[in-house]
């Protein structure tokens, strides 16, 4: 496969653009794209077989079963992000290792019900905290230790939205392609 077609694959989205500034406009959009991704997600993933839940999205990527489990472990770590960052100045934040969590027993072979419940879970709360949040909240910071990069909640929610959005292109496509 070219390079071109496997990066369109691995990124159908797009990457993840930080808008300066960050508009009310933007903060609305994805707090709505993060309201409704369990549902969305659920509903496009509920009739798939466990053989097409164990088809990688692309070559050498993980399964649809590892993503939608990626999906819920991510956002269940961001959701902490935002507390910290709510409740510390400019926390160090703990990364984890995504690619090896991907590689567990309970990523490959976990029913998917229980990371969308999960899913369902966190983004209620989730999103009943950022729709509270001040503008003062919004650009609290927290540090990422690996090149040091700090992120306000409000790039964070963008981010999250994003991230959320990227998954899902590759599961729909993923089903588009094999006409599921």
């Amino acid at each position: 496969m070219e390079n071109d077609a496997l990066e369109q694959l691995r990124y159908p989205i797009g990457y993840y653009k930080i808008p300066n500034p960050i508009l009310a406009q933007n903060l609305q959009e994805w707090i709505s794209i993060l309201e409704h991704l369990p549902a969305r997600l659920e509903a496009m993933v509920k009739t798939l077989s466990n053989e097409q839940l164990g088809t990688p999205y692309r070559p050498g990527g993980w399964t649809v079963r590892q993503v939608i489990h990626h999906i819920s472990d991510s956002h269940h770590h961001s959701y902490i992000r935002f507390k910290w960052a709510l409740t510390e100045d400019n926390p160090t934040i703990k990364p984890y290792l995504e690619k090896e969590w991907a590689n567990l027993f309970d990523a490959k072979t976990a029913p998917i019900q229980m990371s969308l419940d999960h899913l369902k879970a966190v983004h209620a709360k989730l999103v009943y905290l950022l729709k509270g949040l001040s503008k003062e909240d919004l650009q609290k910071k927290f540090t990422h230790p690996e090149g040091n990069e700090e992120t306000t909640l409000a790039e964070n929610i963008g981010r999250y939205a994003w991230h959320g959005s990227h998954h899902f292109a590759h599961i729909e496509n993923l089903i588009k392609r094999e006409s599921w």
